[in-house]
């Protein structure tokens, strides 16, 4: 280079500032408010600053998981009296879940004592009043802050760090000193590791010279899946019900584990909001206790105070309720935490114009989330008696309640679906829940049980857990409904912000009967991990292995002999053999000559692995039904499993589905990108499944034309339920049915009609009633439901049905209601009941109950050599709705093996 030039480069460089200065320090031409995160607080040098060690401070860079671990580290060195840090588990992707346990020496060094006697205070029946008064006197609060369960609501982990930080590092400050000599802190940083590695991933990949606070820019505008889910794309903050996740699953043993007495989720909303802390909105769960809900409002009052002196706006009462047990704020309440969501306006990176012109920087959310932090400690610590004579009280009414209750105990007889009852059994120990297994028949309440039933005492301290979550149903208080049923009147939006239905038995389809005596029969405990015993009897079988269809037991068994390669069969009907036995529709059919030697032992590895139960057969005389040989016997194929996968499709929905097969089942599923679908060869596969999703755009005609050619070539599409609004529009063409509009019987008498030219026939309004009647939509979808338990019927005489109960549950959420298919077109394989008997749980409009009264759930519809299966509903939510796994199975596998591709 000339050296003119050089002089050139090297003066350039020395005024060019660095990409991270400009990020700090130059953000849409203001500059970042640097004053510190708590005002006149003096730290300690020998505990480590957030920038010392990495490199920036707090709330100038999004904090990567990885750097989050090593800060946390850094402090656990420097102070390992005082801190204690420890791995609950790893996420799908590998990364380390990690809390924080912060307090005195007498506290932190101490932590299985503390569990020790929390649990004692947990349970009148084995502590005395006056040993639960000793622990209260001694034992100090205890307060769980959860941070980022939704990965791209950043703010939260680096006010975990900075809490963390002021908490070691503060001098001389009143409010530490009587946190720490009150309280125990636990601090769970992250709890959504991957969600947030993509949000961040995302973000500084796409950042420019500055960070941008247009709405419009591209890191103000994440790609889907976005970073909000996981890896299998749930929303976590949703799972604490069926504990899908192994996130979910390694927080619910903590908390199990240590009862902290005050637990706070602390989330993310729109950017346009201010902050939000309790009291929560109504509804509110029934099964709360009163002092539960006093601890909340004195936290609320002690925040309130705090953000008032930092001149924070914020709001309480209003959005986020405390109705539905399955949110991370909500499910410790039913141990008898005092538990709440904290929500702050989220700048969705490092920037963000509120609606107002203001720029909020990422800074901003983080320290309200800071200080929110430190004023909840400092509520617990300031009423941390009251806090842990509430708790302890919360498990003597749970006890009482459950005595008193009609529905004291909870039985689950022995049924057909075996892994469904152990699943919900195991399930329940989970959630920390006392779960016996009968070891003896015996009579309760009038009826006979037999050995192997189990049961659920709700005299017990998570009594109320049971109860919440057991019965069929959980009311909402009649004011908040009137007041729904007026706004709707209005035309004003409801204010029900989630599911109203949620019973367990229910999602599971599991018969539960219910007793108002205590059960004592001989019986042993079930835990967690209790595994669901598979056998085979007849072990050298000469002709045949049967497995009965009809439960996950026997679906994880199809799967794995179809990854192993072995041969079998699924009769279409029940069969009865030559001795009597008899088998329902579905029944695997292993023959040995069909297979190698080593079938025995196949087959005897795979039951003790799913824990089906397998019967050998020496002859293969079939007495009703169809024989092996029949054309209703359908040959099983593994069959090769496509899901769309990015935008439009709805993120929730393909991650449950895709989760569902892959983890609950082991099989493979491969994920295509949406548009795809519609121009390339798609002959490699036999099913494609469609998730909940809006189609049209992205798959429009030429996709319709595409999938079309491919069912009628042998392939199986299987949509869910907006997906089936798209096969069942004009420009796909799929699926014979109709979306509908909101039934209305009232006809308007007069209807101006608009003309070409933009005028319309003139009218005249005589009263207030035909003004209504003039300004009323007649063609408008029916109102939103925010999610309720719909009992369906299920066709028992079609193959695609082997092995379904005649009544299954399904969750309806939305607004499509669909029109029944023709005959001449396919066949409505299920659907919901009549309106007296639709609904199994929640509250829904009753418009809405007369008119999805005997709608289609399932559709079949045959194409060519191929079929298209739609779904009205999504039966994979939540992956909650165990009870439809084996419809879902059959749409899968047995209409693979129906399909008659060229194979």
């Amino acid at each position: 280079m000339h050296n003119s030039l050089r002089l050139v480069f090297a003066l350039a460089m020395l005024v060019l500032p660095s990409f991270t200065s400009l990020a700090a320090d130059h953000l849409q031409g203001e500059s970042v408010n640097t004053e510190p995160m708590w005002p006149g607080a003096t730290y300690s040098s020998a505990i480590p600053s957030i920038e010392s060690v990495l490199g920036y401070r707090i709330g100038e860079r999004i904090t990567t998981h990885s750097d989050m671990l090593r800060y946390f580290h850094a402090l656990a060195k420097a102070a390992p009296e005082q801190i204690k840090i420890a791995s609950y588990g790893k996420s799908w992707e590998g990364r380390e879940m990690i809390y924080v346990a912060i307090g005195a020496k007498q506290y932190v060094t101490q932590l299985d004592d503390f569990s020790k006697h929390m649990n004692q205070l947990a349970d009148p029946r084995i502590t005395s009043s006056k040993e639960a008064q000793k622990l209260i006197s001694s034992l100090p609060s205890s307060v769980w802050l959860e941070y980022g369960v939704h990965g791209n609501e950043l703010s939260s982990t680096d006010a975990a760090m900075m809490t963390a930080y002021h908490l070691l590092a503060a001098q001389g400050d009143p409010m530490v000193n009587t946190i720490l000599a009150n309280t125990l802190v636990f601090i769970d940083p992250l709890q959504n590791p991957d969600g947030r590695t993509r949000f961040t991933n995302f973000y500084y990949a796409n950042v420019g010279l500055q960070d941008s606070a247009d709405r419009l820019s591209v890191e103000q505008n994440e790609p889907w899946p976005r970073g909000r889910s996981n890896h299998y794309l749930f929303d976590m903050n949703r799972d604490w019900l069926a504990i899908t996740q192994p996130e979910t699953a390694g927080r619910i043993k903590l908390l199990n584990h240590f009862k902290p007495t005050v637990v706070i989720d602390l989330h993310e909303m729109g950017g346009d909001a201010s902050y939000f802390f309790v009291p929560s909105a109504n509804p509110i769960n029934p099964h709360m206790q009163q002092g539960q809900l006093e601890n909340n409002t004195l936290i609320g009052k002690n925040n309130a105070k705090y953000f008032d002196r930092f001149g924070f706006d914020y709001f309480t009462r209003e959005v986020f309720d405390a109705f539905y047990p399955g949110y991370g704020d909500s499910w410790p309440t039913f141990y008898g935490a005092s538990a709440a969501t904290y929500e702050v306006a989220s700048t969705r990176g490092m920037v963000f114009r509120d609606k107002d012109g203001k720029i909020n920087h990422y800074r901003d959310p983080v320290q309200k989330h800071f200080v929110a932090s430190m004023a909840t400690l400092e509520a617990a610590a300031i009423n941390r008696e009251k806090i842990l004579s509430d708790f302890h009280q919360y498990q003597i009414n749970a006890i009482e309640a459950g005595k008193k209750d009609e529905e004291r105990t909870f039985i689950i007889p022995t049924q057909p679906d075996r892994a469904g009852s152990h699943h919900l059994a195991t399930l329940m120990a989970q959630h920390g829940v006392e779960v016996t297994q009968a070891t003896e028949s015996f009579k309760a309440c009038g009826t006979r049980y037999n050995k192997g039933s189990y049961i659920i005492d709700t005299a017990q301290p998570r009594g109320l857990y049971v109860k919440t979550t057991f019965t069929q149903q959980v009311d909402m208080a009649d004011d908040f409904i009137q007041e729904q049923e007026r706004r709707r009147a209005r035309k004003l939006n409801d204010q029900i912000y989630d599911v109203t239905g949620w019973s367990l038995p229910l999602l599971f389809n599991i018969e539960t009967q219910s007793c108002s005596k205590q059960v004592k029969v001989d019986s042993i405990p079930i835990t967690a991990d209790t595994p669901l015993k598979g056998y085979v009897t007849k072990t050298d079988a000469k002709v045949a292995y049967l497995v009965p269809w009809g439960d996950s037991a026997a679906g994880r068994f199809l799967t794995g002999a179809l990854k192993m390669g072995i041969q079998l069969k699924s009769v279409d009907a029940a069969i009865t053999l030559g001795n009597g036995a008899s088998f329902p529709a579905g029944t695997l059919v292993i023959e040995t000559k069909a297979n190698t030697p080593s079938i025995h032992q196949q087959v005897a590895a795979l039951a003790l692995e799913t824990g089906a139960i397998v019967t050998g057969i020496d002859s293969s005389w079939v007495t009703k039904g169809p024989s092996f040989g029949s054309a209703r016997t359908a040959t099983m194929v593994a069959p090769n499993i496509a899901i769309a996968w990015d935008a439009p499709t709805r993120s929730l929905s393909a991650g449950s589905t895709r989760f569902i097969l892959e983890q609950q089942f082991n099989y493979p599923v491969t994920a295509i990108r949406t548009a795809l679908l519609a121009t390339r060869n798609l002959d490699h596969y036999q099913v494609i499944i469609l998730p909940d999703g809006n189609y049209a755009s992205a798959l429009g005609k030429q996709g319709g034309e595409n999938l079309k050619a491919w069912v009628a070539q042998g392939g199986v599409l299987i949509t869910l339920a907006n997906a089936t609004a798209y096969a069942a529009s004009p420009e796909s063409g799929l699926l014979d049915t109709q979306l509908e509009y909101q039934y209305d019987k009232d006809t308007p008498s007069t209807s101006p009609q608009a003309n070409r030219d933009g005028w319309t026939n003139g009218s005249i309004i005589a009263d207030k009633a035909a003004f209504i009647e003039q300004i009323e939509d007649h063609q408008k979808m029916p109102d939103y439901v925010a999610g309720i338990l719909a009992n369906v019927e299920v066709d028992q005489e079609h193959w695609l049905t082997a092995g379904v109960d005649p009544q299954v549950t399904a969750l309806v959420t939305g607004n499509t209601i669909f029109a029944p298919i023709k005959l001449s077109a396919g066949k409505n394989l299920a659907w919901y009941e009549g309106e007296d008997k639709l609904l199994a749980s929640g509250y829904i409009w009753q418009e809405n109950q007369q008119q999805l009264a005997y709608k289609p759930f399932m559709l079949y519809q045959p194409t060519g050599n191929g079929m298209v299966i739609g779904f009205t509903q999504d039966p994979t939510s939540r992956a909650f709705l165990n009870g439809l796994n084996v419809m879902l199975l059959n749409a899968v596998f047995r209409a693979a093996a129906h399909a008659t591709p060229y194979r």
